[in-house]
């Protein structure tokens, strides 16, 4: 890891900057930011000062939701879940899938 310095006065002052790449991070990204933040704080700063942070903290959002997409189904099925039941009782649905 290099990181440049520039010359201000008699202090040298880390040469950071932001990259001009938007990544969305959600919920499960920002969850993994605090963790890391408060108990991985060394790994925290290195990616944060190598500019690799958003990217990973996007990923791992993007990764949850992927699980979620396959995970909620798949309870759905197991626990009888389906479109009969919407379509039969619309409350239980709902109160089931909420529970899930």
């Amino acid at each position: 890891m290099k990181i440049e310095y520039l010359k201000s006065g008699n202090y040298y002052i880390p040469a950071l900057t932001v990259s001009d790449e938007c990544y969305n991070i959600g919920k499960y990204g920002m969850l993994r930011r605090e963790y890391l933040r408060k108990h991985r704080q060394g790994l925290y700063t290195v990616m944060l000062l190598n500019g690799t942070l958003l990217k990973h903290l996007a990923e791992i959002d993007k990764t949850c939701h992927e699980m979620l997409d396959r995970i909620i189904p798949q309870m759905a099925e197991r626990e009888g879940v389906n479109e009969e039941l919407k379509a039969a009782d619309q409350m239980e649905w709902v109160r089931r899938m909420n529970s899930i």
